[in-house]
């Protein structure tokens, strides 16, 4: 063997050495994940069936299978009830006015916190309190000893992390936590599973009011928990382009305003559209409109 071949043999021993190092810390640049090929077939299938077959997976199922290869992608920060709709007690409320929160809010939980929502203390399930109804118990003067420990995890904290936690512990309510270790929002174990098997409603449920709602002349009306994505297919495509990190329109009018708009303040993205909020509190912003851009007619004359 020349020289010349002995040198490229050694070149590619290295390399491919060097190669298979890097693939055992970060993965071959080259190979599909199985994930990625369990999807491939699934959107390929979708493609090309024709006619149901006896046997086959019914299209719900490709949905949820779906849904679960993207599932592990998800953090604590993404799913949930958000701060600002949370439902909770005040550690002082009475057991009265407890009961009609418990009736007015539907839920089986409720978290309890002291002073503000950054301090939550524990929950309250709802069995506990229809157990002191039922057997006509005396009710307590505080509602402290009805409270339970929920779990407390970080936002960036993986979903099937998460819910292998909630499954361990066998707790169902989970604050999360943001890095400063204030409140970010909740979840149940039944956010989780929804973000798998699709929303489940029950009897208590409401249909939702639609996120966008077009009015006259081109205007639109907009809960600002709208996401841009659905906002940019449904109405103007420029509307999503923006450099900093938001997902909805409440986020969209932060950055365009510079702080929490307040409501009657317009604001105008650079698409030429005009956002006017039309309801806000001090910590965000919950509905606004959208106005079109002015569409200038050159003078002929």
């Amino acid at each position: 063997m020349s020289e010349g071949q002995s040198s490229a043999g050694n070149g590619d021993s290295s390399g491919s050495l060097w190669r298979g190092i890097r693939a055992l810390f970060v993965g071959s640049e080259h190979a599909d994940t199985l994930r990625e090929r369990i999807e491939d077939a699934i959107v390929a299938h979708e493609r090309e069936a024709e006619e149901p077959v006896a046997g086959d997976l019914a299209p719900i199922e490709l949905q949820m299978l779906k849904n679960l290869l993207h599932f592990g992608e998800r953090d604590a920060g993404d799913v949930g009830v958000p701060r600002g709709e949370m439902i909770a007690l005040e550690e002082q409320t009475s057991f009265d006015d407890m009961v009609a929160l418990f009736a007015d809010a539907g839920h089986s939980r409720l978290p309890v916190y002291r002073e503000n929502l950054d301090t939550v203390i524990g929950m309250i399930h709802v069995k506990d309190v229809f157990n002191i109804l039922a057997t006509g118990a005396e009710r307590p003067e505080s509602i402290a000893s009805l409270i339970r420990q929920p779990l407390y995890v970080p936002q960036s904290m993986g979903s099937l992390d998460l819910l292998a936690r909630m499954q361990q512990s066998r707790t169902h309510l989970a604050i999360v936590l943001d890095e400063y270790s204030g409140t970010e929002g909740l979840i149940t174990i039944e956010d989780l599973i929804e973000e798998i098997v699709g929303e489940i409603e029950d009897e208590h449920d409401e249909e939702p009011p639609p996120m966008l709602v077009p009015l006259d002349e081109g205007i639109w009306e907009a809960d600002a928990r709208a996401e841009l994505e659905d906002v940019a297919e449904t109405i103007d495509a420029r509307l999503e382009e923006v450099e900093e990190d938001v997902d909805t329109l409440g986020g969209l009018a932060f950055v365009l305003a510079g702080h929490v708009p307040e409501p009657g303040e317009w604001l105008e993205h650079a698409s030429g559209w005009k956002l006017e909020i039309t309801e806000a509190d001090s910590r965000r912003v919950t509905r606004l409109r959208l106005h079109p851009p002015v569409i200038e007619v050159e003078d002929e004359g």
